[in-house]
């Protein structure tokens, strides 16, 4: 796999040529939304597959993965302009398999309001999904937002399965630190919120739950171990999966977790910063791999790398200049969206390399003085660093915030590089 960064005179043509590839494999691959439309300094993913085979004439999608070993699924991952079309056809090339390094769990977050193209076409990359859609508010009580069986149906009728995610985060990242210590301290509360949860995964068809964890702290944290002690007890007794999505400090030297007890209690510890915090704060990097990379080979010093993931923030944030703490909030994007805005605005997008993430600078005009913007996001290269901080460390698993905006990039560099696992829809 290579990753080939937009220069000036390029054109989805001649990077086609370059490689040796069709254009409608490279727009396929990437997921172009405006193949013509290129940025300098977008990046494109050019896979090399392992195997290919050439349909010939009566073949179908189950007998062609059928006589190759791998499933319809699997077919599908490897060449995602199926998604699009209705028959194949004689002389078509599809791709049977890649050179992949390791097996890989996927664990995707989302919300409620996902369209069903995005969610099924995301489903066939996932192991877990994570549906947000509970959260935890005054007295344990647990509020939802909304219906979400035709989500779970949905999940479990692609092999993926669905997890209950509950938080004291809001939608929007709003949280009450008061209701977190109450129910950190109150033991009443605590028994009232596992039966609840409880309930709500037997009535729902959960399969577990993913805890969203709000602010652990080495002087908190005997408080959440208490608790979720007790949670995993109650969960591990009906077979059910645990569990906890953190938010780390990677800046901080001087935070150190309880990862062994942790990870007596759990299946999975998924590290995903607080991408919520990130548009309240000065312009930084999404994703910065220099902080990433320390900080995951401390905790694998201390417990085996298998109850680790790595999450993915697969999002941008649109800064207006300057900065003016506690006034400027910036505004959240796609990825695909980041890119549309640098082309109208005829953006060069850069590479800040420490962090291994893009950005760019724009103007906007307006009544007055124009305004001065800065966006950072990820691409590409980002989500090779981070792929490549789980390959060195051997984690489990991967975490993908979150799947509201569908990026055919990121899990075609997922794929090409990791054997997708799929468990038994049962396990419970």
């Amino acid at each position: 796999m290579d990753i080939y960064v937009v220069q000036p005179g390029d054109n989805i043509e001649s990077i086609a040529a370059k490689y040796d590839i069709t254009v409608e494999r490279l727009i396929s691959d990437n997921g172009l939304i405006n193949p013509f439309s290129l940025v300098v300094g977008q990046t494109i993913v050019i896979l090399s597959p392992k195997k290919t085979y050439t349909v010939m004439q009566g073949d179908t999608l189950a007998s062609i993965a059928d006589s190759n070993g791998i499933s319809v699924v699997q077919l599908m991952r490897n060449n995602p302009f199926l998604y699009s079309r209705e028959f194949i056809y004689p002389g078509d090339s599809l791709v049977i398999s890649y050179n992949t390094i390791k097996d890989l769990q996927v664990i995707g977050y989302t919300y409620l309001f996902l369209s069903q193209d995005i969610l099924a076409r995301a489903l066939t990359y996932l192991t877990y999904l994570s549906i947000f859609n509970y959260r935890i508010a005054e007295n344990a009580e647990i509020i939802n937002y909304g219906d979400d069986t035709a989500i779970i149906r949905m999940a479990k009728a692609y092999d993926t399965i669905p997890l209950l995610m509950i938080s004291s985060f809001s939608p929007t990242g709003e949280l009450n630190v008061e209701f977190v210590y109450q129910l950190l301290l109150v033991k009443e509360q605590q028994d009232s919120l596992i039966n609840s949860m409880l309930q709500i995964i037997r009535s729902k068809g959960f399969k577990g739950i993913n805890f969203l964890i709000s602010y652990i702290t080495e002087y908190n944290q005997s408080l959440y171990l208490n608790f979720f002690t007790k949670l995993s007890k109650a969960l591990k007794n009906e077979g059910y999966v645990f569990m906890i999505t953190i938010s780390p400090n990677y800046l901080s030297d001087n935070i150190h977790l309880d990862y062994h007890s942790l990870s007596l209690l759990v299946d999975r510890i998924i590290f995903l910063q607080n991408i919520w915090g990130m548009n309240k704060q000065p312009p930084a990097p999404i994703s910065n791999i220099s902080l990433i990379r320390p900080f995951i080979e401390d905790a694998t010093s201390q417990v085996s790398s298998k109850y680790f993931s790595l999450g993915k923030p697969l999002i941008g944030y649109d800064w207006k200049l300057p900065y003016t703490p506690d006034a400027t909030v910036a505004n959240i994007m796609s990825l695909n969206s980041c890119i549309a805005l640098a082309y109208d605005q005829r953006a060069l997008i850069q590479l800040d390399e420490e962090s291994q993430t893009p950005y760019f600078n724009y103007t906007r005009s307006t009544v007055g003085a124009p305004e001065k913007h800065i966006v950072w996001f990820i691409d590409a290269r980002s989500i090779k660093a981070l792929d490549d901080i789980i390959i060195d460390y051997d984690l489990s698993s991967t975490g993908l915030w979150y799947l509201t905006s569908y990026n055919q990039q990121l899990y075609s560099i997922i794929n090409a590089l990791f054997n997708i696992i799929k468990l038994p829809i049962t396990l419970s």
